[in-house]
């Protein structure tokens, strides 16, 4: 699929083909991220449970280390699909090394990515300023709240939904959203992004 569309300030067109270096480079950066949320899931446990422990709910502050992924990739490659698809790589990788949830993780890292990607389509896959990522990890958070009271905790109390949810979204928003923002700044200053509007964009500053 090939479409153009003028950018707001009409100086250029923006492309959403994938080319192949997109599609290479939000692969990549779903394995790792995979990796990452396989180290998460042996930690969430012991790092959960006295957190649990002081305010059912409150754990869901810790599931941003699994909300990243989607909003990496999308503020990397800028194209409809970015997010979903980085996130549910990201989430196949982890289940194929092997997770507690097994093939629930799938489940999640589509409701994760979806929930990146509908912010990002809200903007139009126009807008990639760290308050686009913050809401693309909380959007993610909402997806993963609204999975896991209807798998993980149904029936539960009012109160703990409503805590266990506004951890999440919070969680999403911060390590997620602003964490990845944060990791592509980081990686565009080293020159690794320069095929990418990410990598310009920072280039163009110095």
């Amino acid at each position: 699929m090939h479409a153009t569309i003028t950018t707001a300030v009409g100086s250029g067109r923006r492309v959403f083909r994938w080319r192949v270096v997109d599609i290479v480079v939000a692969a990549v950066l779903a394995v790792v991220a995979g990796l990452v949320f396989w180290v998460w899931d042996q930690a969430s446990n012991p790092v959960g449970a006295p957190i649990t422990a002081a305010l059912p709910g409150l754990q869901g502050i810790i599931n941003g280390p699994w909300l990243f992924a989607g909003v990496l990739g999308g503020l990397v490659v800028r194209k409809p699909g970015a997010a979903l698809f980085t996130e549910l790589v990201a989430a196949t990788v982890s289940a194929l090394i092997g997770t507690q949830w097994g093939p629930l993780t799938l489940l999640s890292g589509l409701v994760q990515g979806a929930g990146a990607e509908l912010v990002f389509a809200l903007v139009l896959y126009a807008r990639w300023n760290w308050l686009v990522a913050l809401l693309a990890g909380a959007g993610a958070g909402v997806g993963e709240s609204v999975l896991d009271l209807l798998v993980w905790y149904p029936g539960a109390k009012a109160s703990f939904a409503v805590v266990y949810a506004a951890g999440t979204i919070v969680s999403g928003a911060v390590i997620g959203g602003l964490g990845s923002w944060a990791i592509v700044r980081g990686l565009a200053r080293t020159g690794a992004l320069s095929r990418f509007g990410a990598g310009r964009e920072v280039s163009e500053r110095v």
